[in-house]
């Protein structure tokens, strides 16, 4: 892995590091006083419960930044509504670092339906409404009404998918940087470790956070482009049609502002002008610097009415996201400039190490007693070993936030993690309940050459196939299991986070050693759909891939005597998937016997690839034009509905649903009580049986039947 200028832990200790480790970052002034406290340096405003474990964010950043020296508070789930909430601390001395929680807070409070969810699990007793909409926003606007002159640091998932102008789902329509909209000073996107460290020290040496504008991993808001860049538009990096002819889509037309054209025409006139802009209609190969190079996206005005134009940003976006050759990015809102820094260097193992080896009680603060919140009790017993995913699937915004490039930490350090849960979280009767992270199986898995990887642009590592220049052998994987099983006291170690099967079975020993013995009898699994179109546009492989890993799945479970399950997971109503996909896909769920319990729609998450599918209707996997590929995307919420219940084909509920849209399609002879068949008929006298058989549970299948699902019928 390429190294960064600067370790994350060689930054000098503030001078409040006399004050040693909190037991609990402080949520209250008699916590502070009783700390020996007269204020906080930073206060970090989370709209989750604080968990001090190192899966929720703000103990992460927060037991960083107490490393460093720092008196950090933690303001939690406050009342919006009320200005004493965000008084509770007092003033920070050095800035406020506010963030969603792990969650952004939309996906948190609504379904793919956009129905209110009941619950909320990063809450005591899952209460939901503990957070606002957009809390990132409303947080940040609240803080600097009441200490208008303290600065403001926003950062986690929320922010980092909203840092240019993004298409909204739940109002359906582009929405502007969410640094325009709340108005804060810096934004930190993705793992913010590198970026927190350098604001934090800066800030305590005195400088001011609106000097800091340079620093990777960050945003801020410029009024203009400073002296020295050479500017480049973005469609020197990928061209979106025949637009030479049309009026330049990407400057801001605006009577009070500059075009870009009246600058090239005043830099002619006026050799004092600093910034060098390319022409637009220029496709050369210029080689240009990328160190004092910026490129321009089509402004926030242009992308909110031409969707192509939002496609093709979306893929400008995500083709600079690899930290070794990525550029500057910068996006006009009105007169001002979105600065995109460009992304951190991935920590390296000692690093990361660090970070999870500091000191965690592992519980949730002492104020919520013994409240059940059940996003900790889903993870108390877990361990995350690593960051980042290379699948690059087109739907998930993972890569977009952690990266491509997988940052491992150390087996030893893993095992001290172990080790520490089972001395000190309550209830460990001996199970690990996850070894995982953004997926089971990239641990240490990375490009074979450091030269290969500054260079490269893919979007996947493992898509359409997997690179020849990744890394696959899963050993230190399969290692750190044996480790894992070995430590006193533990009785069993369960793999539960997502396995990537396209490339386990590049590794058949880490498969065997994975089905022989961390599968409780049920192993998770993303098909996520088995048409070619759709799949084409997840960036996910085929159905062969399936088929291999189920047939190892089957043969290494037989092998150990065990009965074991595949669960896979399915999306339906993905941009790409029409009737007939779906309709195909629950024919292949009922040719093999699949009977999912629980099934979701395709969620437009800010940011991901799908989603500007989802509001462009174009692909932006490849170069987006006028006349480009047309995405088929459903966007009706019934419709939506419809495709999601082909997913439960064995759900009494939904049979009137399929019944009209098999009519629809005019595939009436898949309905009645044949083996072929998908529904009975309404008067089908066999209608209680099947109901009776098919909701048992998740998936059921005949007693007789020992291993994985092999594709037969059962």
């Amino acid at each position: 892995m390429i190294k960064a200028e600067r370790n994350l832990f060689s930054y000098p200790k503030y001078w409040a590091e006399c004050y040693g480790r909190a037991k609990f970052l402080p949520m209250s002034r008699p916590e502070m006083d009783a700390l020996g406290w007269d204020s906080c340096d930073i206060i970090i405003v989370t709209g989750d419960a604080y968990v001090d474990h190192p899966s929720f964010g703000m103990a992460v950043i927060g037991r960083f930044l107490e490393s460093q020296g720092f008196r950090v508070g933690i303001i939690s789930q406050p009342d919006w509504n009320d200005p004493e909430a965000f008084k509770a601390l007092g003033k920070p001395n050095l800035f406020f670092g506010i963030t969603a929680g792990n969650m952004d807070s939309m996906i948190n409070r609504y379904t793919a339906d956009k129905r209110l969810r009941s619950e909320d699990a990063y809450t005591p007793h899952a209460a939901a409404g503990k957070r606002p909409d957009r809390a990132v926003i409303v947080y940040t606007q609240k803080c600097r009404e009441i200490y208008p002159d303290t600065p403001t640091v926003i950062g986690g998932i929320e922010a980092s998918l909203r840092r240019i102008a993004q298409y909204d789902y739940w109002s359906d329509e582009v929405r502007r940087s969410i640094l325009i909209d709340s108005a804060a000073d810096i934004l930190l996107y993705g793992n913010a470790e590198r970026a927190m460290a350098e604001i934090a020290y800066q800030m305590s040496i005195g400088r001011s956070i609106k000097e800091l504008t340079d620093i990777p991993g960050t945003a801020i808001v410029r009024d203009s482009i400073p002296e020295g860049w050479t500017e480049v538009d973005s469609t020197r990096i990928d061209w979106p049609g025949n637009i030479a002819q049309m009026p330049n889509p990407y400057e801001y037309n605006d009577p009070a502002s500059e075009s870009c054209q009246s600058k090239q025409n005043q830099a002619k006139a006026d050799t004092s002008i600093p910034i060098k802009i390319v022409p637009m209609p220029l496709m050369g190969k210029q080689k240009l610097e990328r160190q004092s190079t910026v490129i321009r996206l089509p402004s926030f005005e242009k992308i909110r009415r031409d969707a192509a134009l939002y496609a093709h940003a979306s893929r400008i976006l995500h083709l600079e996201s690899n930290p070794h050759n990525a550029h500057v990015i910068v996006q006009k809102h009105g007169t001002k400039e979105v600065w995109v820094n460009t992304p951190p260097i991935p920590l390296e193992t000692t690093e990361i190490d660090g970070v999870f080896d500091l000191e965690y009680e592992r519980v949730p603060h002492p104020v919520y007693e013994n409240a059940r919140i059940p996003a900790y009790e889903m993870i108390r017993f877990s361990v995350n070993i690593m960051r980042g995913c290379f699948g690059g699937c087109t739907f998930c915004s993972i890569t977009e936030h952690e990266g491509r490039v997988i940052q491992s930490r150390s087996q030893e350090s893993v095992v001290k993690e172990i080790e520490d849960m089972r001395d000190k979280v309550p209830g460990f009767t001996g199970t690990v309940s996850d070894l995982g992270g953004p997926t089971a199986n990239m641990y240490h898995l990375n490009c074979k050459d450091d030269e290969i990887q500054r260079n490269c642009r893919k979007l996947s590592c493992v898509y359409p196939t997997v690179c020849k220049n990744l890394i696959t052998d899963h050993s230190q994987t399969t290692q750190l299991y044996r480790k894992a099983r070995a430590i006193p006291g533990v009785k069993r170690v369960a793999i539960a986070s997502g396995l990537r099967y396209d490339l386990a079975v590049e590794d058949p020993e880490y498969v065997k050693e994975l089905v022989t013995h961390h599968v409780g009898g049920y192993l998770k699994i993303a098909p996520e759909h088995s048409e070619k179109n759709t799949l084409e546009k997840m960036m996910k492989p085929g159905m062969d891939s399936y088929n291999k890993f189920n047939e190892m799945f089957t043969q290494y479970s037989k092998e150990a005597g065990k009965e074991q399950y595949l669960i896979p997971y399915f999306i339906s109503a993905h941009p790409g998937c029409d009737d007939t996909d779906m309709l195909n896909l629950a024919l292949w769920l009922k040719r093999h016997d699949f009977r999912l319990d629980q099934v979701q729609n395709f969620y437009p998450s800010p940011m991901s690839l799908a989603t500007a599918m989802y509001h462009s209707e174009k692909n932006p996997l490849k170069k987006v034009t006028y006349k480009s590929e047309s995405v088929y995307t459903e966007k009706d919420l019934d419709r939506r509905r419809r495709h999601k219940a082909l997913l439960r084909y064995h759900d009494e509920q939904n049979w009137p649903t399929i019944r009209k849209l098999l009519k629809e399609l005019k595939r009436e002879e898949l309905i009645g009580d044949g083996p072929n068949q998908l529904v009975p008929a309404a008067n089908s006298r066999t209608l209680k049986s099947r109901h009776k058989k098919s909701t048992h549970s998740a998936f059921k299948r005949k007693k007789t039947q020992t291993t994985g699902n092999t594709g037969k019928k059962y």
